[in-house]
């Protein structure tokens, strides 16, 4: 089945936020930030703005009548700030006017008079200063104390990765509308309508079943709406519920670039030891986490981190401690891999460091110590069905990687200006919410008369094609053509408290739900076909919309059945409840089986370096990816060519630079780069690995979303290798996005990388 929203998309009739048609009297906000990073607000003069004609209102924080509080996990950001401000653009109050440009223009006539304190921008300034968000946590198995002296090789190293803007075609936004009898109707860009319904009725002090949040689709998210998105509903709610009136707010690109955290950055020391066969014996590290000026979803993301620090590979002792550093910066938030990718570059870093030091190819050390069956994770879970190696084998078989490799050394002896690189990337992801209780999902499904079929699920369609294979599941299930089915939009009176579409879950979650819902009506129907028949339910078949009796045909087609089942009275409505089964962990050990299932897969990445300019391309990318039985492989290779790009983009052009006082310096699309058609892989080539999926992924379908991202970071070390292959002796941090600026500097130094080698 194609997309189903592909249609709408290009021709422009999907409907956005900003698409929905305004009420009348609609009103319009726009929100004041800080103008410094850290410091406390002396004065407020809002007169001038008050005066402007059209102005409405101007709200602060004395205006919220419920709590003046927006953190999700840990209750520590207010939705306007009262005393102090903690980052620059940090929403001190919120101008409501006739039009956008009024409400913009009276923002500017707004004066704060501010006691300006002095920022912390380093997570490890942070760190020595005590400016931790929450505590600090460790996973550690094995007894690494004892293990060094049993290596033959120990190194030592240091890692960095920068943040990375979302980039969402549609920017943050949300239309508030009041309605009947004091509730409040919402329409939120955003990934977890119910956390949007839970924070708004708190902000507001009302019950949550009066307010209903509504979600059509957005134009893009990649975690930036899971929880970001929900202050600027808040927002607007607050002016609509107080105003009585429709209150809309689209943020322009560079206030949501400005005012919106990114994926953390992290800073991380590694040390790591080998025994004389390459096998990893022993590998500690340490994260330094920046988080920004409040918790958001840090405490989720640095646990992810940590759950992912081997990656693909089995290492008998681990000691991970991971820091969430408090800086004043805007919260950083969820982003695809959600602290994954992070700790999987430290990871390869480490490799690539050893192997440098060794000289042998990285792949040597790689391809000695994946993951194996049953092999333990350093959190406690038992690998199974595991696929590490049999994706690396048919990648290295498959591509001929050994050859490729052979005609890069024979490329790059006979240039001197352009060098090739390549570098295989394995990727070992969990899925599930490392967070149990939100490893569950709701649906509602309607058979009205005339046999077409409703669905309704808390899943929310962002452009993964959620949607498609929702409707997939249902069609398949009662075995019904596709069009009589329509998935409505998702909305919290419907389909309540559920869990953010987030961590690569939202169609497993959803569809299981959904399968249950579905299989529930089956059952209702074949009862009532078994009666009209003179049969037993078990010989009944609904198959293409036509009843089988013992596999054959019964004169009784699906429109019959339905309206046979309505003048019968049966229920023709069903709810479906999932909770993923098997999964739990334990914070207190620090050890569990927190993941449903894990994805594998492995990539080779090729890479042209011109060495005089800088300038890099990727020739092309190979992977063998672990898709199970895929539901829908067209959906799923889109997925997969998405996510890689966008991890190479991570590596390589997207920087993130904020100034020394806080000021983000990457504002806008002309400083801030990523990848566009002409920096995309010339060539990408995927191959399904021949598996058989698990039975806790919808349909044995595994999920798509975030593995794929990883793939990206092995073109850092593509690169890397390009540019020894020009300077041996070239010093090159690892430190990512490595841009052509960085390319440049490093190929021309002439220092040995720091490395500690015990033996």
């Amino acid at each position: 089945m194609n997309n189903i929203d592909a249609i709408g998309h290009v021709t422009g009739r999907s409907v956005y936020l900003d698409d929905i048609p305004e009420q009348k009297g609609t009103l319009h906000a726009v929100a004041v930030g800080s103008a410094i990073a850290s410091g406390r607000i002396s004065r407020i003069d809002l007169s001038a703005a008050e005066d402007l004609t059209g102005v409405i209102r101007i709200f602060t924080a004395d205006d919220i009548p419920g709590d003046n509080q927006i953190g999700g996990i840990i209750p520590d950001e207010p939705l306007l700030a009262e005393e102090e401000v903690h980052f620059q653009g940090q929403p001190i109050a919120l101008v409501v006017a006739s039009d956008e440009l009024t409400a913009r223009k009276a923002r500017e006539l707004i004066n704060i008079i501010y006691e300006e304190h002095p920022p912390i921008t380093d997570p490890r300034v942070a760190k020595e200063k005590g400016q931790l968000l929450f505590p600090p946590r460790t996973f550690e198995s094995g007894n690494i104390d004892d293990t060094w002296d049993k290596c033959e090789h120990i190194f030592e190293g240091k890692a960095e990765t920068g943040a990375q803007e979302h980039l969402y075609i549609e920017t943050q936004g949300s239309y508030a509308c009041p309605m009947e009898n004091g509730n409040l109707k919402i329409h939120s860009s955003t990934q977890g309508p119910t956390i949007v319904q839970r924070t708004v009725a708190q902000i507001l002090g009302i019950p949550m079943h009066r307010i209903e949040v509504d979600v059509t689709r957005l134009g893009g998210a990649f975690g930036g709406k899971e929880d970001q998105a929900t202050v600027w509903a808040c927002m607007t709610a607050l002016a609509a519920h107080n105003l009585q009136r429709p209150v809309k707010m689209s943020l322009h690109r560079m206030d949501d670039m400005k005012m919106t955290g990114k994926r953390h950055p992290y800073s991380s020391d590694f040390k790591i030891g080998l025994t004389k066969e390459l096998k990893i014996l022993a590998f500690e590290v340490t994260y330094y986490q920046n988080g920004g000026a409040a918790a958001d979803l840090s405490p989720a993301i640095m646990g992810r981190t940590l759950f992912h620090a081997t990656n693909s590979y089995f290492i008998p002792n681990v000691r991970a401690t991971a820091y969430s550093c408090k800086t004043n910066l805007p919260p950083f938030t969820a982003f695809r891999g959600f602290g994954a990718p992070q700790a999987m570059f430290v990871i390869e870093s480490a490799i690539a460091c050893a192997a440098e030091s060794l000289n042998i190819p990285a792949n040597r050390i790689q391809g000695e110590n994946l993951l194996a069956e049953n092999d333990e994770f350093h959190y406690g879970q038992i690998a199974k069905s595991v696929n590490a190696g049999k994706s690396w084998a048919e990648v290295n078989s498959g591509y001929s990687i050994g050859e490729q490799v052979n005609k890069i050394k024979e490329f790059n002896r006979q240039n001197h200006q352009i060098k090739k690189g390549i570098a295989l990337m394995p990727v070992c992801f969990g899925i599930s919410f490392t967070k149990t209780p939100m490893n569950n999902a709701r649906a509602l499904v309607h058979i009205y008369q005339d046999g077409s079929v409703g669905v309704s699920t808390g899943a929310v369609e962002m452009g993964q094609g959620v949607n498609t294979k929702l409707l997939q599941v249902a069609a398949k299930t009662l075995s019904i053509n596709p069009e009589r089915i329509k998935l409505e939009t998702t909305n919290t009176t419907r389909v309540a408290n559920a869990s953010p579409t987030a961590a690569s879950s939202g169609a497993d979650l959803n569809g299981k739900a959904l399968l249950i819902a579905c299989s529930d009506l089956l059952e209702r129907l074949r009862n009532v076909a078994a009666t009209k028949l003179n049969t037993t339910p078990e010989k009944i078949e609904i198959k293409n919309e036509t009843v089988l009796v013992s596999g054959k045909e019964a004169g009784l087609n699906w429109n019959q059945l339905i309206e046979m089942a309505f003048l019968d009275r049966t229920n023709l409505t069903a709810a479906g409840h999932y909770a993923t089964p098997v999964i739990h962990f334990d914070k207190s050990t620090e050890k569990g089986h927190p993941f449903a299932y894990h994805v594998y897969g492995t990539a080779a990445i090729t890479v042209s370096l011109d060495c005089l300019r800088g300038r890099y391309e990727t020739d092309k990318v190979q992977v063998v990816h672990d898709f199970g039985n895929s539901l829908n492989l067209k959906v799923d290779m889109g997925q997969m060519e998405g996510g890689l790009v966008q991890g190479i983009g991570w590596m390589t052009m997207e920087e993130i630079a904020f100034d020394e006082t806080g000021r983000l310096l990457s504002n806008s699309l002309s400083t801030y780069k990523v990848p566009d058609i002409y920096a995309a892989p010339k060539t990408i080539e995927c191959k399904a690995l021949e598996t058989e999926g698990p039975e806790l992924a919808i349909l044995k379908s595994k999920a798509i979303g975030e593995p794929p991202f990883m793939y990206g970071i092995g073109a850092y070390f593509a690169l890397r290798n390009a540019m020894k292959a020009f300077n041996p002796m070239a010093e090159i941090p690892f430190s990512a996005p490595l841009t052509p600026e960085k390319v440049l500097l490093s190929l021309f130094s002439s220092k040995q990388p720091t490395i500690v080698q015990a033996k």
